[in-house]
């Protein structure tokens, strides 16, 4: 398979970042660098990318506190400030050293600055290396709603380097498979044989399921890429997943991303009375076991899908894959559909 997927536009190369960027960097002519980073990645993956890219070991750094409650415009407000510190001109050139949080809130903050400077997404988890850092969907949570504010730019590159993944927890590897998972449902039956075949629970990654996963996302946003049609198959397990994880966020007990988009393909997968429901169920359970939602949330659950951003009409709209790879159908449920599969998910063991 393939070292570089192209897109209009931008390229995205996997492997070693040693062999991908300092030529394409040299390429490029910037006027400046500024590196976009968390407290962990600056930590634990700063190291790497000087390493493999030459550059120096003073290149500036502006650092955020990490973790999505911290994706907000106060944090960007933080942000924009050190890129005005940093004197960042439009031929200044920003790189987003991180997660899916440090993807879409550094790249939005690029987007904005000055009218927009270019940026690369360096994901380092595989979360973002799958899904979050390709595609040119950036943005910020607003009012408790995720990602209800953004826009669409690419980035002038992605590089995927899996030395990252070193890097992680085991629980936000597990996260980031919730999406390799979605973009084995909606387009690769070899990729979801594989994982529905595996003996463990902890998932297996290399680096061909890791350009698997990604030759999904890239044909889907070649397609559509501003999301008119099917690139909202993207968001399956997401309406559901996002109400599930803005509600546990402020709780003491917070679920990652990829948890609650698992729980969400399973209830999704219910509302649309999918042949392939007891496979997703023992496949996501497997990995990520089961977290009780409790019934007095379904109303605040429901009032937080009220504002999906695929609604349309006053009426959620909900995309599922269907019978064939890249298939997709569009439900609308009522909150009648929503609570009997929020119970449904609760009656699982």
């Amino acid at each position: 398979m393939t070292d570089i997927f192209q897109l209009e536009g931008y390229s995205v190369f996997t492997g070693d970042l040693q062999a991908h960027f300092p030529g394409w960097y040299r390429q490029r002519l910037y006027s400046s660098l500024l590196v976009v980073a968390d407290t962990h990645t600056r930590r634990h993956c700063l190291p790497h990318f000087l390493a493999s890219t030459g550059l120096p070991a003073d290149v500036p750094v502006a650092e955020i506190p990490a973790g999505e409650s911290f994706k907000h415009i106060g944090t960007c407000q933080h942000l924009w400030q050190q890129m005005l510190d940093a004197r960042l001109d439009r031929k200044a050139l920003v790189v987003n050293l991180g997660g899916g949080v440090i993807g879409d809130m550094g790249g939005f903050c690029a987007a904005t600055w000055k009218r927009g400077v270019d940026f690369v997404q360096v994901p380092t988890t595989l979360l973002s290396m799958t899904d979050a850092a390709i595609g040119g969907k950036l943005g910020i949570d607003f009012q408790g709603i995720k990602n209800t504010v953004g826009v669409f730019r690419n980035p002038a590159a992605v590089f995927i380097d899996p030395a990252f993944l070193k890097t992680l927890p085991e629980r936000e590897l597990r996260s980031g498979f919730a999406e390799v998972i979605k973009h084995a449902l909606i387009g690769d039956p070899a990729l979801w044989s594989r994982i529905r075949h595996a003996k463990s629970a902890t998932p297996e990654i290399d680096l061909d399921l890791l350009r698997a996963s990604i030759a999904v996302k890239v044909r889907v946003v070649q397609e559509d890429p501003l999301e008119h049609g099917i690139r909202a198959l993207l968001n399956y397990g997401h309406t559901i997943g996002h109400a599930v994880e803005s509600y546990f966020l402020e709780t003491d007990d917070p679920l990652t991303h990829g948890e609650a988009i698992a729980i969400g393909m399973i209830c999704e997968s219910q509302v649309a009375n999918d042949g392939m429901l007891n496979e997703v169920i023992e496949v996501i359970q497997r990995h990520y076991g089961h977290r009780h939602i409790p019934e007095a949330a379904f109303p605040a659950l429901w009032a937080l899908m009220q504002q999906d951003k695929k609604n349309a009409g006053g009426k959620l709209r909900m995309a599922l894959p269907d019978a064939t790879p890249f298939a997709m159908k569009t439900l609308e449920p009522g909150a009648a559909d929503i609570e009997k599969c929020l119970l449904f998910y609760n009656e699982l063991t």
